[in-house]
């Protein structure tokens, strides 16, 4: 299970958002819905989840209805401030989405787009275990309105997923694939790198596995310890080494690369997709990612799922358990809320948004985080061209070290 929740104020009781908040009803909005399921843990994970042994009375059986109600709540509480709107882009994500049945995951949507409506062309992404997509799992899905399958591959070679505590069978990966797209789903395929005892020839071998499967978009992310998780005692106790910050460099480096050649654009950091030119020109960017990183509304939906609306922050409480109770009294599941002062919302903008290709203004910037832009060029972290044109846009080597480059801009 994930750390406790963030400090804040205390949530309403009937969910009602403040008065003085402005909501843009000309604002994208998204929806993330939460599946808190998983068969078992992983030792890297810390995402707020629950194996059967761990749910204390929730039943996986009755989670849509309930989930459903906290859409009903979340509808009256926008439509109170005119502030209905169509999705731009719906996400499950968990845990397991798809340790549910295929219908559960369709009715959430039904209701969710019965709620707020659904907007042209919107995305529609369902994570998935590589050993729970068969092909009537993928066509009910695709029925029901989804349009986008984000499989769980992390790794082609054995001893790795053994490392992360990842059950599946490699070989279900290309059977997922394949079912999604006979389905007509695009297709993500989620990599990690820097596992224990992972070398860069194993990392190799993930990649071209992974290529090879030709997906729409890659997403690759290094290995981070997390306080808490199985894997940090394992690092704390000396019975696995802890990641090397160079060999994860070098694989991040191997990574874009091998994607680079294979057709695939970086467009975030961590995530790659296929060039729209190669397709028709279809953009196989995560939209629904790129909600967060602009800073734009979502609602999320399901225990420990956080929310941003207008500049405002709220998180459910954590245990479906008690999850479910408020909502079966009425209430809001709705744990905490904050409003980041102007600081905090300046270093979040800057965070999220210098790990895009496309760049953030420098505009956005401080006056005088502005003028150390040029040594950041000649360190080679910040492309000179697009900053000449009035963006800042990160080069390989400020990908590897953006954490610095977002220091320089705010401190």
């Amino acid at each position: 299970m994930a750390g406790p929740l963030p400090l804040g104020d205390p949530a309403p009781s009937d969910g009602r958002l403040p008065a003085d908040l402005r909501i843009d009803p000309d604002a994208p909005f998204s929806a993330y819905l939460h599946v808190p399921f998983c068969r078992v843990r992983c030792g890297y994970c810390d995402f707020n989840t629950y194996t059967a042994s761990e749910l204390r009375g929730a039943r996986q059986d009755a989670y849509a209805d309930t989930l459903i109600q906290e859409i009903d709540l979340a509808r009256g509480v926008l439509a109170e401030r005119g502030a209905l709107r169509p999705l731009s882009t719906v996400f499950f994500g968990g845990g397991t989405p798809t340790l549910l049945p295929a219908g559960d995951l369709g009715r959430m949507l039904g209701a969710v787009i019965g709620a707020f409506g659904i907007a042209d062309g919107a995305e529609v992404t369902v994570e998935a275990n590589p050993d729970t997509v068969t092909a009537e799992v993928a066509e009910e899905l695709a029925a029901a309105g989804v349009t986008r399958m984000s499989i769980g591959m992390q790794s082609a070679v054995p001893h790795v997923l053994a490392a992360l505590d990842r059950t599946h069978r490699p070989e279900n990966v290309r059977t997922a694939v394949e079912a999604a797209r006979v389905a007509g789903l695009a297709v993500s395929v989620d990599l990690i790198y820097g596992a224990p005892g992972e070398s860069l020839e194993d990392w190799r071998s993930s990649l071209t596995t992974a290529i090879d499967l030709d997906p729409d978009h890659i997403s690759a992310y290094a290995l981070i310890i997390e306080d808490g998780t199985k894997l940090a005692r394992q690092i704390r106790r000396g019975e696995v080494p802890a990641p090397d910050d160079d060999l994860q460099a070098d694989m991040y480096e191997l990574a874009d690369a091998l994607l680079g050649e294979a057709g695939f654009d970086w467009y975030e950091v961590s995530n790659w997709a296929r060039r729209p030119s190669d397709l028709g020109g279809a953009d196989q960017r995560s939209r629904h990612n790129m909600a967060y990183w602009r800073g734009t509304d979502w609602w999320g939906f399901g225990p420990g799922a956080h929310s941003h609306v207008a500049g405002l922050r709220w998180w459910n409480v954590k245990h479906p358990a008690a999850y479910a109770q408020r909502l079966a009294a009425g209430e809001s599941p709705a744990a905490g809320t904050e409003r980041p002062d102007a600081e905090a919302a300046q270093l979040e903008r800057i965070l999220l948004r210098s790990r895009m290709a496309e760049g953030m203004p420098l505009d956005a910037i401080a006056a005088d985080a502005r003028t150390r832009v040029a040594g950041l060029i000649a360190d080679g972290l910040v492309e000179a061209v697009p900053a000449l044109r009035g963006t800042l846009v990160l080069t390989l080597r400020g990908r590897l070290l953006a954490d610095a480059v977002v220091r320089a801009l705010t401190d």
